[in-house]
């Protein structure tokens, strides 16, 4: 049985066992049998934001880049950029309904609308993306590593990226104190 988890969060346990991944958020952009791809949320690049990353990049734009963080999105193709977007803007044929709230672009189009009157109501950008191959990311949560939740637009969106793991915890009423890295035995 397989159960699709696109744009679901991937929430890490205390015991996923890969500092890399310690607590965690992760919005799954596409799951199938064969392959799982995340954008991680809560992770923000140290010293660089958007706008040196637009000046790295000779990115032009119409209004100049937000003064935003860049995230770190997973350890998979780091020198690729993922956009995480509202759905109001789309660049035809490149961009990835994720969920039918949250969409995903990778093109550089999309980075020169985000410095535009055209940009999406609501995008943060990643470098680097999250993968799993066939069967991995079911190991995983088999093994307790994860716990699976519903993203809002705090979690995806926010800036406040040290409380979002919390956050995303508590939508599902778990106790972030209240969470053991080893399980019991009887």
């Amino acid at each position: 049985m397989n159960t699709d988890l696109t744009g679901k969060l991937l929430i890490a346990l205390p015991g996923i066992g890969d500092p890399q991944f310690s607590r965690s958020v992760i919005l799954l952009c596409a799951h199938s049998p064969d392959f799982a791809m995340g954008i991680v949320l809560n992770k923000p690049m140290e010293g660089i934001r958007l706008p040196e990353l637009f000046d790295q990049l000779d990115v032009s734009t119409e209004l100049g880049a937000p003064d935003a963080c860049v995230l770190n999105g997973g350890p998979v193709s780091t020198e690729r950029g993922f956009v995480i977007h509202t759905g109001d803007v789309i660049s035809e044929g490149a961009t990835l309904e994720i969920d039918g709230v949250f969409c995903m672009t990778a093109t550089r189009d999309m980075l020169e609308m985000i410095g535009s009157s055209a940009a999406p109501r609501k995008s943060v950008l990643a470098l680097g993306y999250s993968g799993w191959g066939a069967g991995q990311l079911e190991m995983e949560l088999a093994a307790n590593a994860w716990l699976v939740g519903d993203p809002d637009d705090d979690i995806v969106f926010g800036d406040d990226h040290g409380q979002k793991w919390t956050h995303a915890l508590g939508r599902m009423g778990v106790d972030s104190g209240r969470l053991q890295i080893d399980g019991g035995s009887a």
